[in-house]
């Protein structure tokens, strides 16, 4: 019995080696196809004879490859940005003079003197004639203004224009010459989070590259309004952006990512003791830009003598009654002076200015403290919002001088 299972058991292994054996040789002949063997096409596929160039994907270079539209943004604005050296005269005071004590021995002595200091900043060509726009506090009581083009090339210029107010200023490359311009954009287009790029010339390295230096990020925020300043400027609807903005880079343009100017970089938040760029920089407008620009290269400068012809009087409880008004407070308009603006507009006397553009107005404190912090010039519009006999009016006035009109 024994005998009989040991050979069961032996004839079953021989039958399943058997068995792989024949299994391996008929996968190795499946396999095997001969050169001469012809191909069997489907009938329902149709196989092209001939393959074309064109149907393959053509190699691109490593070159062609790191190109982007940052960088096609960067080679077209960068002919047209400049950077500037200035020589100003600034005013210090006198360390000794400051004292009282010396004051008094030295009687007649100045406390003030003058100083030609240099100074650097960023511009950019807009028109192909060499016009030059830049910031006002980067050519301010210039003697000197050198600009540097991207190809090294340096050239004197002139002071055009300067509004102080929105820190704006117009100059000229004194060689006539064709020039290359940039392309200006429209920064009533702008899109919150897109690409774009600062270019300019931080701390001088435009002089040491001869190109200028570029620096990418994307639009922070919009509209963002910072009012009236120490310095008497006015920044209102400024761009925000993290691309790094550092000294120097004042007056340089903000470019989008088809190398066109929406912006004009203007100024920093930095973290103190002169850190430099913490990502947080702000760029004027190209559109608010170009109407202060296009009147400082008309006039050479910007026209701010305006009024309104209104006498004002702050409101208090007897003049209401006097004048049946529901309110005790606003301003009211005591006096229209014949061919002013006001009076043009349609302004009575008697109408409670109770707004200006939309701004609640309380006293005569608030309408200056309004003048003072916008960036109104001759021939702007502004919106008066009244009452008058309780009913609530909006009346536009053009601001600009009293005319009276010619007597016969």
């Amino acid at each position: 019995m024994k005998k009989i299972t040991t050979l069961i058991f032996a004839l079953a292994l021989f039958l399943g080696m058997l068995t792989l054996s024949l299994r391996e040789i008929r996968n190795w002949q499946l396999s095997k196809t001969p050169e001469t063997d012809p191909v069997v096409e489907s009938p329902d596929i149709a196989v092209p004879e001939h393959r074309s160039d064109t149907d393959i994907p053509a190699k691109i270079s490593l070159g062609e490859s790191r190109e982007t539209a940052i960088t096609r943004g960067i080679a077209d604005i960068s002919p047209a940005v400049v950077g500037i050296s200035v020589t100003q005269i600034r005013y210090s005071q006198s360390p000794v003079m400051a004292d009282p004590f010396w004051r008094f021995m030295m009687p007649g002595t100045p406390r003030w003197f003058q100083e030609k200091v240099p100074s650097i900043g960023s511009g950019f060509i807009y028109d192909e004639k060499g016009f030059i726009i830049t910031n006002a506090h980067v050519v301010e009581n210039a003697v000197d203004i050198t600009v540097t083009l991207a190809d090294g090339i340096q050239y004197k210029a002139s002071l055009i224009g300067i509004d102080e107010k929105t820190d704006l200023a117009l100059i000229k490359i004194n060689d006539p010459g064709k020039y290359h311009a940039a392309q200006l954009g429209n920064s009533d287009e702008i899109i919150m989070g897109e690409w774009i790029i600062a270019i300019g010339n931080p701390f001088g390295l435009f002089s040491e590259s001869r190109m200028p230096i570029a620096t990418a990020g994307i639009i922070s925020s919009l509209h963002m309004d910072f009012g009236f300043q120490q310095s008497g400027r006015v920044y209102q609807d400024m761009i925000q952006t993290d691309a790094s903005i550092n000294s120097g880079n004042s007056g340089g343009p903000l470019v989008n990512s088809e190398g066109k100017v929406i912006g004009i970089n203007t100024f920093i938040f930095s973290g103190g003791n002169n850190s430099g760029s913490i990502g947080i920089g702000f760029a004027l407008p190209i559109n608010r830009a170009m109407v202060i620009i296009d009147e400082l290269r008309s006039k050479g400068f910007v026209d701010r003598n305006y009024s309104t012809g209104i006498v004002y009087h702050n409101n208090d409880a007897r003049i209401a009654q006097l004048l049946d008004l529901n309110i005790s407070t606003g301003v009211v308009a005591k006096a229209v002076k014949n061919g002013s603006p006001a009076q043009r507009g349609g302004i009575e006397v008697g109408d409670l200015i109770v707004g200006l553009e939309g701004q609640g107005i309380q006293t005569t404190d608030d309408i200056f403290a309004y003048f003072i912090s916008q960036n109104l010039k001759s021939g702007d519009q502004l919106l008066l919002n009244i009452l008058r006999r309780n009913e609530r009016k909006d009346i536009s006035i053009t601001l600009g001088e009293t005319t009276l009109p010619d007597t016969p």
